[in-house]
């Protein structure tokens, strides 16, 4: 006997056997057992998801010699000839090939003439959207008032083409892309009916693949078979399909962190010499980062893999919110231009590249490695440490006794704002200091007060520790930093830099209104100056 693919030697063969299409089940399984049936049916999706499964499986429940109902028997003569796809009164149209009138005129006139073996005769239309316009014209009467043995039931993976004329007569479905779960279930119960050895990892990767078609699913899984020699494991699946290990992935981002351009690029190169898809990596790469971001978010949410969530769990910690977002954004953009690259590997190595030149300097407290900043580095000192600076917050709080006055370079006592200024911070740790007022200062002890419509900033107080070493870096010594959510005494360096970008913009107001020819202008054409079109020169 010859081998049939598993595409149809797993086909469902009743509504209680489909996966991931339970509203369009639930639908047609109370119109069957109701006696509702309507003439005309429209199942829209993209490939491989059940639209001509659900067609044969509801002409068995129309014409299984049980009767009409929601579950068909399946041993009948009628069943039976309909999943062998040889039973008179169903017939299959593809579209594609018969899109002129005359062959649906032809196929409409024996529609009149009573089912030769069934209780309906069923035609099943796929791809209808290929259908000419006369073609569409010569069925609308038919598929309005059809004989009362008819039901048609149509197909389509774009049903924007499909005239409102013709939607307008069909009860219409919409069916779903098969969750990965879904698939990587329906798979699984295949291959323990098959007898088949497999990795659930190997099938992870197949549903991926997939992109929602079980269909597609099935094929991948027929060729994995070949391709293990009657295995499926995820070593030979990954080979198979192109696909990235995870932890190369993992690799990639730690690389990152760790701003080793050396050894992004020897990654790369590994990449490459392996034959391993760029446009997976980066699509891989993303789903990544989106864990990590919803690991940075809700902290309590675990993944699949215990080692690999531990992984990202230690990256999540290093890499800040808002470069989570930025390298989502560049490893997407990344995969769209591949296609645009000298050559795929050029393109993926260009996206690592730019992750890197992005990287903010301050997340790993080094410059990138383009242009190393020596003076960052905190120097070793022989002797002790110089003390920080006196920093009184306000006259009602006296300076520590004792304390030794800053060096020449570091800002001037109790100028908080200016001390914010030299620090090496960026996007939310440079907004939670600018918006801190300094309210205390003993020894190595720094009081920030935030204002509570600001608690915000904090975040999971990763940001707090950001300010704090980029507190002790700047002065010199290892400071304790205490944040506490409370009404501010004095105005915060935002508020300043709000009030002067203020001021800067009243005075560019008042210049344009003032200038003779911009008067001239108005009192001629009786014209307006639009305000937020005006622009303070910057500074």
């Amino acid at each position: 006997m010859s081998y049939q693919v598993l595409a149809r030697k797993w086909r469902p063969r009743n509504f209680s056997t489909l996966a991931g299409q339970g509203h369009v089940v639930r639908a047609l399984t109370h119109a069957l057992n109701e006696k509702r049936l309507h003439h005309a049916y429209l199942f829209t999706g993209t490939r491989g998801i059940g639209k001509t499964t659900i067609a044969r499986i509801l002409a068995k429940s129309l014409n299984c010699e049980a009767g009409v109902s929601a579950e068909p028997c399946g041993h009948c003569s009628a069943c039976q000839e309909i999943d062998a796809g040889r039973f008179v009164d169903l017939l299959e149209v593809d579209a594609a090939t018969n899109t002129r009138v005359d062959e649906m005129r032809q196929l409409l006139e024996n529609a009149v003439y009573a089912p030769t073996r069934g209780r309906y005769k069923v035609y099943v239309i796929d791809e209808v959207h290929m259908l000419s316009t006369s073609a569409f014209n010569a069925m609308l009467k038919t598929l309005e008032e059809p004989p009362e043995h008819v039901k048609f039931i149509l197909a389509t993976t774009d049903p924007q083409k499909i005239p409102v004329t013709v939607l307008s007569r069909c009860l219409q479905f919409n069916l779903k892309q098969m969750p990965a779960d879904a698939i990587v279930e329906r798979l699984t119960c295949i291959l323990g009916s098959e007898e088949i050895p497999f990795e659930a990892e190997a099938l992870r990767h197949i549903a991926r693949a997939a992109a929602g078609s079980m269909r597609d699913a099935l094929s991948l899984l027929d060729q994995a078979i070949v391709h293990g020699a009657g295995r499926v494991a995820a070593e030979e699946v990954r080979d198979m399909l192109g696909t990235v290990d995870a932890t190369r992935l993992l690799d990639i981002l730690d690389a990152l962190a760790d701003t080793d351009g050396g050894r992004l690029h020897a990654i790369a190169e590994e990449m490459r010499a392996r034959s391993l898809s760029a446009a997976s990596a980066l699509q891989e790469l993303a789903a990544l980062l989106t864990r990590i971001q919803l690991l940075q978010l809700v902290p309590r949410l675990a993944g699949d893999d215990a080692r690999a969530d531990a992984r990202l769990r230690a990256l999540a910690g290093r890499f800040s919110p808002e470069f989570v977002q930025l390298a989502y954004q560049i490893v997407t953009q990344g995969r769209q231009e591949l296609a645009l690259a000298p050559d795929e590997y050029s393109g993926f190595l260009m996206t690592l590249l730019r992750l890197l030149a992005f990287y903010p300097e301050d997340a790993a407290g080094l410059a990138p490695p383009s242009a190393p900043e020596p003076s960052r580095e905190v120097p070793r000192r022989t002797s002790a440490p110089l003390p920080p600076p006196e920093v009184p917050a306000s006259p009602a709080v006296p300076a520590p006794a004792g304390v030794s006055q800053s060096p020449p370079e570091q800002s001037p006592p109790g100028d908080w704002q200016g001390l914010v200024a030299s620090l090496k911070i960026t996007g939310m740790v440079r907004q939670l200091a600018c918006n801190c007022d300094l309210v205390r200062v003993d020894g190595t002890a720094y009081v920030l007060h935030l204002p509570p419509e600001e608690r915000h900033l904090l975040g999971n107080n990763g940001n707090r520790e950001k300010l704090r070493q980029a507190l002790s870096e700047r002065l010199g010594t290892d400071i304790q930093l205490t944040i506490e959510v409370a009404t501010v005494a004095n105005a915060t360096p935002a508020q300043i830099e709000a009030a002067q970008k203020r001021e800067r913009q009243a005075a560019a107001m008042a210049a344009i209104e003032s200038d003779p020819f911009v008067r001239t202008a108005r009192e001629a054409l009786d014209a307006s100056i639009v305000a937020h079109s005006i622009k303070p020169i910057p500074e």
